[in-house]
């Protein structure tokens, strides 16, 4: 397993993350746990969940389940000195956590507080915030994407120079190791770098976004951020939510997959999506890779840091990613791809 770092933080993990928000829903805790201990036994020290954890579906009673998994992992295992734990702060939500309170220096310090109980530990390696209160265009929003109907410019940039200086407070406490963002764009990032630089706190290491052959609104301006500012992706959903693992080919819905619980599959379900995965498909059985394997180590390619977060619903799910990191791409097989994408952009 191959390692990198966290922006400049000097934070060094494995180049694969695993994922956890089906942990304490469609994954139990005794999977869980096993689930945890084979990525570590693979290599892949690096774990992401989230104070909303676990989905499909998210609900306010099992809001907090899945760090609770991770906890009980931490102090049966007596690993957590092993392992690097990514968690984050809702932000806006659907009142499933804190009735929709947005981040805030008043919210920031009572949420990680909350997040350090449930994980039984004294600090998060990464503390990343979910959602940014001024809106977003990710999980399909882009397409009616209003940026004058956000907050005036001032409220904004108040409100990022407060929680900086708590989030400086916190780093000086032991309590975070470095400060990431998700769901954010090439503006959002940069303002927060400018607060970073203005009160000493906690430079921007990571970006969590969607990314993968399906969805790749990364791939201009937040690449350029990502590579100049070394900021580093964290792509989640790689395998677009199991469309790139073939497991939905020919109309097939798996008992128990994601698809099964929630058919529009957070708006990938389209009328072009299965054209394009046969696409990819089709590149992947000529040169004899498997497609799983092949959409994760195209993540590592791109000319900007990334680490890809996959998830796994069993633990034979993740015995087969765990293959991929071995494969090599050929430049052959990535040349296909890039007139693939162009061939077939954005399919939902």
């Amino acid at each position: 397993m191959n390692r990198t770092t966290l922006g400049r933080t000097g934070i060094e993990v494995s180049d694969y993350c695993l994922g956890t928000m089906t942990f304490g829903t469609q994954t139990s805790e005794p999977d869980s746990h096993t689930q945890i201990d084979m990525a570590l036994e693979a290599g892949i020290d690096f774990l992401d969940t989230a104070e909303m954890y676990p989905v499909n579906p998210v609900l306010a009673e099992t809001v907090g389940n899945t760090e609770t998994i991770i906890g009980n992992w931490n102090v049966k295992s007596g690993k957590r000195d092993q392992i690097v734990i990514a968690t984050k702060h809702s932000g806006p939500n659907g009142a499933f956590v804190r009735p929709g309170q947005d981040i805030s220096a008043a919210t920031l310090r009572e949420t990680l507080e909350g997040s350090l109980r449930r994980l039984q530990t004294d600090y998060v390696d990464l503390y990343q915030f979910h959602w940014p209160n001024r809106g977003s265009y990710h999980f399909r929003q882009n397409w009616d994407f209003a940026p004058d109907k956000q907050p005036a410019t001032d409220a904004i940039l108040d409100n990022m120079a407060e929680v900086m200086d708590e989030l400086a407070a916190l780093v000086a406490e032991g309590k975070i190791r470095a400060f990431g963002l998700s769901n954010d764009s090439a503006w959002g990032t940069m303002q927060w770098l400018n607060a970073a630089k203005a009160a000493g706190g906690p430079r921007v290491a990571t970006m969590q976004n969607e990314y993968s052959l399906l969805s790749r609104l990364y791939d201009t301006d937040l690449a350029e951020l990502g590579n100049h500012e070394d900021v580093t992706l964290l792509a989640f959903s790689p395998l677009a939510c199991g469309y790139l693992t073939g497991k939905y080919r020919g109309g097939s819905i798996p008992k128990g997959s994601r698809k099964s619980i929630n058919e529009g599959m957070g708006g990938r379900t389209s009328p072009r999506v299965n054209e394009v995965v046969e696409v990819y498909a089709a590149i992947a059985d000529k040169y004899g890779v498997d497609l799983t394997h092949m959409a994760l180590q195209w993540t590592l390619t791109r000319p900007f840091p990334t680490i890809p977060i996959f998830g796994a619903t069993t633990t034979q799910q993740l015995a087969h990613i765990l293959k991929a990191p071995s494969v090599e791409l050929p430049d052959e097989l990535l040349a296909e791809v890039s007139k693939a994408h162009r061939a077939n952009p954005m399919p939902f």
